[in-house]
């Protein structure tokens, strides 16, 4: 039987439910990711779509892009959920929002090459100047 993990935004409008069964995970330094969470990269977990199911909140989400990708925010806190990616074949889920713990661990710095000048990365992880072959 499948793991299943819990996560929600920071107020508690939107819960959703994802399985632990991700395909990949890396910290993304894009300026899009470091904005649309505010910090200096997002920590992300690939999985495919039809594994992740929202469970409260699909009502109170801000959709930023089309039904092929986009960001979905809580529409009342603003907190980022996941993303819709790939042709809207996968969802990256930002970790922080997860309330259980997940297995899979980030594997990888990706966007390296336009990540904050002013954060250092002080790990040992792989770091790509864009995206790493999944």
């Amino acid at each position: 039987m499948t793991r299943k993990l819990t996560g929600k935004c920071f107020c508690g409008a939107v819960h959703y439910e994802v399985a632990d069964e991700f395909v990949y995970a890396a910290n993304c330094h894009c300026s899009n990711c470091r904005r649309t969470t505010g910090s200096a990269f997002k920590p992300f977990a690939g999985i495919e779509r039809e594994k992740f199911r929202l469970t409260a909140g699909d009502d109170r989400l801000l959709i930023y892009g089309d039904e092929t990708g986009h960001d979905a925010h809580c529409g009342r806190c603003g907190s980022l959920i996941y993303s819709l990616v790939r042709d809207g074949a996968y969802v990256h889920i930002a970790m922080g929002t997860l309330v259980d713990d997940p297995t899979i661990r980030p594997t990888a710095h990706i966007f390296v090459g336009s990540k904050a000048k002013w954060f250092t990365i002080a790990d040992d992880l792989p770091q790509y100047d864009g995206h790493v072959p999944y």
